[in-house]
C-alpha cells in the first residue's frame, strides 16, 4: 500500500498557499503619511488644484512621493510625519475655507499589487487608529418639523371636514388655530381630539379672538426624540457604508448623542464632511405674482419669502413645501445630455403621488429646488450645545413642462456637489440636524505598541510551539512548523482579502489561539500513527491510518469551535466581532493546513516508498 496524492490536488494546495502568500505580501510595504484634501460646498478638487497643490509644496522644499486625483479627492503622499504636518498647513493656507484638509495615513502598496487586488489587512481603532465622532441631535429642530407637519395636517383635516378657521400657525408654546366664532372652534375641537390623540388640545380664545391651542403630549414628545436618534443612528450608518468603512461603530450615548468610531479610516475628510452634513431639499412653487421691488423692502405676499439663488440674486417662493427629500428611494449622479452634472431621483409610491399631483397642477409655473444644509457655526448655544448654522440656497428653478412621476432630475449643481447630494439623499436624510461635539483622532502610535506587543506575543509563542515540535516529532515537527507557518501566512492572507474584516487587538489573541488550535490537529494526527506502528502496522498503513483515524476527531473539534465564533459574530459588537472573525478564518486554514497541507508534504516524501521506520 502506497499513500500517493493526484497530481491535481497537489497543484490544488501549492496554489491555495501561493494565493494567500500573495494576498498577505502587500502587508509588507506599511504606509505612507499623507494630506488628504476634499473639496466642500460649492468647490471642486480638479487637475489644476494638484497640479498647485505639488508646486507649492516643492517650492517649500517638501518632497512629494505620490499624488493621486481620484474621485474629486486628492491624495498627496510625503516622506514623514514632520513634512505632513507642514504639508497640511502650507494646503490649508493656499485653498481656503472652500476645500478640507486633513492627515492620513495611506496604503504603501504598489500601484502593480494594487492592480491585481492586493490591500494590506484593515487594522481597528485600537490597533491602527482611527477618527472618534461625538454627535449631538438637535432635538428642538426635530420637534419644530414635526410642529410643521402638524399644522399641515390640521389646514388638510379641517378642510375635508369643511370647518372654517381663520389661521393655523406655530408658536413658541405649541400650535395656534384661529376661528372667526365660536361654533367653528367647537367644532375643530371635538374633530381633532378624536383625530389626534398625541397633541393636548385647549380653549386660548380671548374676548373676540376665538382660537384653539395645540401642545405635543410629554409621551408624544418623548416618542418624537427617540425616533429622532433612532432614525439619525440608522442614517449615520448608511452614510458609514458609503463610504466604506470597515467595522464602524455607530452608538448611541444618552437622550440626545451619538458615538461614531471609524477605525482604519483612510478618507477621514471625507468622513468628516459627509458625518458632519445634514442635507436635504424641499421642493416649493415659485411666487410670480410677487413684486421684488416690494420685496427687498419687507413687503412679502402672505406665505411667501425671499431665498438666495446659488448662482446669485433672489427669488420668492411659497412657504408651502410641495414635496421633502423624505420620500426620496435613490438618488443617483448623472449628466445630461450637454455634459452637465445632475442628480437623478427616485421617488417612494407616496412621494410619485404627491409630485404627480403638484405637477399636474401647475403647469406651465415654475417651480424651484430649495437645497437645505445645517453647518457647524463655531459658536456655542447658552446651554453649551454647538449653534448650528442653517443654510438654505435655491439650487434650481424650472417650468414644470408636463405632469411629472416618481423619476426626475435635479440640475444647477457643480460635479462634486452632485456627487454629494446623491451620497446624502441615498444615504437617507437626517431627521434632524446633528453637530460634532467631540472630534478625536486617535494616532498610531498606541496602536503601534499594541502590534509589537501582539507581536512579540506571537513570535515567542510560535518560537516555544515550533521548538518543541522539532524535539519531539523531528522530521514530522518540522513539516508540522512549515504547516504551521503557512498557516499563519494565509490568515492575514484571507483577512486582506476579505473586505470586511478587520484585525483588532483580541483579533492577534485570535491568532495566537489559532496557532495552539493548528498545531493541536498536528499533535492528534502523529499520536494516532505512533499508536499504529506499535499496533504493528505497517509504515504506509500507519500513515494512512493515522490521517483517517484522526480526522473525525479534528473535524468535531474545530466544527464546534467555529460555531461558536459564528455566535459571538452574529451577536457581538467591535472587538468581540474582529476576534470572531480572527478565529473563524483560523480555524478554517488550520484544518486545510494540518490535514491536507502536511499530509501532502508527507506522501511526497514517505507516500510513494517502501520504508521501515519513521522519524517520530
Amino acid at each position: 500500500m502506497l499513500n500517493k496524492y493526484p497530481m491535481w490536488k497537489n497543484i490544488m494546495v501549492m496554489l491555495v498557499i501561493a494565493i494567500g502568500c500573495f494576498y498577505a505580501v502587500p502587508n509588507l510595504f506599511g504606509e505612507d503619511h499623507a494630506v488628504q484634501v476634499v473639496a466642500t460646498r460649492g468647490a471642486e478638487v480638479t487637475a489644476s488644484t494638484q497640479a498647485s497643490v505639488n508646486e507649492l509644496l516643492a517650492s517649500k522644499g517638501i518632497a512629494v512621493k505620490r499624488s493621486e486625483l481620484e474621485k474629486g479627492q486628492l491624495l498627496v503622499r510625503v516622506q514623514n510625519a514632520d513634512q505632513q504636518l507642514l504639508a497640511k498647513e502650507l494646503i490649508a493656507d493656499s485653498l481656503g475655507d472652500k476645500f478640507t484638509v486633513a492627515l492620513n495615513l495611506a496604503p504603501a502598496t504598489p500601484k502593480w499589487l494594487e492592480s491585481m487586488g492586493g490591500s494590506p489587512m484593515k487594522l481597528g481603532l485600537d490597533l491602527r487608529g482611527g477618527v472618534h465622532f461625538l454627535m449631538e441631535v438637535d432635538m428642538g429642530e426635530a420637534i419644530r418639523k414635526m410642529e410643521e407637519a402638524k399644522v399641515a395636517d390640521f389646514r388638510s383635516q379641517l378642510r375635508e371636514e369643511k370647518i372654517r378657521y381663520a389661521g393655523i400657525r406655530s408658536n413658541t408654546t405649541g400650535i395656534e388655530i384661529k376661528f372667526r366664532d365660536a361654533e367653528s372652534l367647537a367644532s375643530a375641537e371635538r374633530f381633532l381630539k378624536s383625530r389626534s390623540k398625541d397633541m393636548v388640545f385647549t380653549d386660548a380664545s380671548r374676548g373676540e379672538d376665538f382660537a384653539l391651542q395645540a401642545v405635543m403630549s410629554d409621551v408624544y414628545l418623548k416618542q418624537i426624540k427617540e425616533e429622532a436618534l433612532q432614525q439619525n443612528i440608522t442614517t449615520i450608518r448608511n452614510r458609514v457604508n458609503e463610504l466604506g468603512v470597515a467595522e464602524p461603530v455607530v452608538q448611541r450615548q444618552g437622550a440626545e448623542r451619538i458615538i461614531v468610531e471609524l477605525p482604519g479610516v483612510q478618507d477621514t475628510a471625507r468622513a468628516k464632511e459627509i458625518l458632519g452634513a445634514t442635507a436635504s431639499i424641499e421642493f416649493h412653487m415659485v411666487d410670480d405674482k410677487a413684486d421684488p421691488n416690494a420685496a427687498q423692502s419687507g413687503r412679502l405676499p402672505v406665505g411667501s419669502e425671499v431665498y438666495q439663488r446659488r448662482e446669485g440674486g433672489t427669488v420668492i417662493l411659497k412657504k408651502e413645501v410641495m414635496l421633502t427629500g423624505d420620500h426620496i428611494t435613490g438618488a443617483q449622479p448623472s449628466f445630461d445630455q450637454y455634459s452637465r452634472p445632475q442628480v437623478s431621483i427616485n421617488l417612494d409610491a407616496k412621494g410619485g403621488t404627491i409630485f404627480s399631483d403638484v405637477t399636474k397642477d401647475n403647469i406651465g409655473k415654475p417651480m424651484a429646488t430649495l437645497f437645505i444644509e445645517y453647518k457647524d457655526s463655531g459658536e456655542r448655544n447658552a446651554d453649551g450645545s454647538v449653534k448650528m448654522q442653517k443654510i438654505q440656497e435655491v439650487i434650481s428653478v424650472a417650468t414644470i413642462q408636463a405632469r411629472l412621476g416618481r423619476n426626475f432630475v435635479i440640475t444647477g449643481l457643480s460635479h462634486g456637489e452632485a456627487q454629494n447630494l446623491a451620497l446624502l439623499l441615498r444615504a437617507g436624510a437626517l431627521i434632524a440636524p446633528v453637530s460634532i461635539v467631540e472630534e478625536r483622532t486617535i494616532g498610531p502610535s498606541l496602536g503601534a505598541e499594541n502590534i509589537q506587543n501582539g507581536v512579540q506575543a506571537m513570535v515567542w509563542g510560535m518560537a516555544v510551539v515550533l521548538l518543541f515540535m522539532l524535539v519531539y516529532y523531528r522530521g514530522f515537527g518540522l513539516i508540522a512548523n512549515i504547516a504551521l507557518t503557512a498557516n499563519l501566512v494565509m490568515v492575514v492572507g484571507v483577512m486582506s482579502m476579505i473586505p470586511g474584516a478587520v484585525l483588532t487587538l483580541p483579533g492577534i489573541a485570535g491568532m495566537v489561539l489559532t496557532v495552539g488550535m493548528a498545531v493541536d490537529g498536528n499533535v492528534l494526527i502523529y499520536e494516532r500513527i505512533r499508536e499504529e506502528l506499535r499496533a504493528g502496522r505497517s509504515v504506509q498503513q500507519a500513515i494512512h491510518e493515522g490521517y483517517g483515524n484522526a480526522f473525525s476527531t479534528i473535524a468535531d473539534a474545530n466544527i464546534t469551535t467555529f460555531l461558536t465564533a459564528l455566535i459571538l459574530f452574529a451577536v457581538g459588537t467591535g472587538a468581540v466581532k474582529g476576534f470572531a472573525v480572527t478565529l473563524m478564518i483560523g480555524i478554517a486554514t488550520s484544518m486545510f493546513t494540518a490535514i491536507v497541507g502536511t499530509r501532502s508534504i508527507v506522501n511526497a516524501i514517505w507516500g510513494g516508498k517502501r520504508v521501515k521506520t519513521l522519524s517520530i
